[in-house]
């Protein structure tokens, strides 16, 4: 009897937990909604890092890189000096394209940070200096502002030294505004933009907003979008949408992992488990739940329960690159055995 009644018990509590739902997680409108108009405003350019050590695109004359011989030529010509093309040798100079994403009331003077690209065939960034580029917000726009400085490039821990990338760097707050941005009038905001779009993430704020007592009232227009009656008040309607953005949320807690395909960097949210799976790229083959019996090279075994950590250390441990990690992650969740949203960037 004992036995019947202790068995019960576990299959009571085992019934609980599968019907508790996902934990939640206190957050407030802020971080989950952006008033209208304020949309993250990207910014690109072409530019040269100079400075680097031999590492640099390949061209000589009118052969390799031909973009980055004629940028010189058209910097240089600017400082009223003529240097031939065929004169040049480009192995400390490359063509770079230069990327932000700022808010839309940075104003003039402000700063921000900038990403760094090689376009070119150039080996590495490391140790180079981005010149003076111009930013625009499409093709023909002007100029709002400009980016230089020395390149950051993260040490990275990596698999092996020939995985390690060094055509990618940032630089911090590189990025200076020189132009006040166009932008929609902030106190006349009447709605809210979900940086996901999510229906109960967006019945959750309106909710919390109609509760909280600030005189402000929030309707679900669509998954991405909520509109707001705010209040008249003698502080304005800029103080009424900062009370609505502090309002606290119970934000539904999302399992994700994220994954880095230039170093291999796993990032998982608690211990999230891997379902009973095989996966196989390439020369490696990945199985969970399967009996722990002789492993042949590339194979990965691991138990039934495995979480993501798990998986990944494996991978790391027989030297899987950044790009199969990935591969094979993105095989789990198609297979149904990794109920999290996977980011792979």
């Amino acid at each position: 009897m004992t036995h019947i009644l202790t068995r019960a018990a576990a299959l009571l509590t085992l019934a609980c937990a599968i019907a508790t739902p996902a934990a939640a997680q206190q957050a407030t409108v802020s971080d989950l909604a952006v008033p209208e108009g304020a949309v993250p405003v990207r910014l690109v350019g072409y530019g040269l890092v100079v400075g680097l050590d031999g590492t640099g695109d390949r061209a000589l004359g009118s052969t390799g890189a031909r973009h980055t011989v004629q940028s010189i030529v058209n910097l240089l010509r600017n400082f009223d000096i003529e240097v031939p093309a065929e004169m040049l040798r480009t192995r400390n100079v490359a063509a770079v394209l230069v990327t932000a994403e700022l808010s839309p009331w940075l104003r003039a003077g402000g700063t921000f940070d900038v990403n760094v690209s090689s376009i070119g065939d150039a080996t590495s960034l490391r140790g180079g200096v981005l010149w003076a580029t111009p930013l625009v917000a499409g093709p023909g726009g002007p100029a709002y502002a400009t980016a230089q400085g020395p390149l950051s490039i993260s040490a990275g821990m990596t698999v092996s030294a020939h995985m390690r990338n060094e055509n990618t760097a940032r630089i911090p707050n590189g990025g200076l505004m020189r132009l006040d941005l166009p932008r929609a009038d902030f106190a006349s905001s009447s709605r809210l933009l979900l940086k996901e779009p999510n229906l109960d993430t967006a019945v959750r704020i309106a909710t919390a907003v109609n509760a909280a007592g600030t005189g402000a009232t929030a309707r679900v227009e669509d998954p991405g979008s909520i509109v707001l009656e705010l209040p008249a008040n003698d502080a304005g309607p800029a103080a009424a949408i900062a009370a609505v953005l502090a309002t606290p949320v119970e934000a539904p807690a999302r399992p994700r992992v994220l994954i880095d395909v230039r170093d291999g960097t796993v990032v998982a949210g608690g211990s999230i488990a891997v379902g009973d799976a095989v996966v196989s790229h390439g020369a490696i083959t990945l199985a969970v739940g399967d009996p722990a019996d002789a492993v042949s090279a590339g194979e990965v075994r691991m138990p039934r329960g495995a979480t993501v950590q798990d998986v990944a250390s494996s991978l790391h441990a027989i030297g899987a690159t950044a790009p199969v990690i990935a591969a094979i992650f993105e095989g789990l969740v198609s297979a149904g055995a990794l109920r999290a949203e996977l980011i792979v960037r």
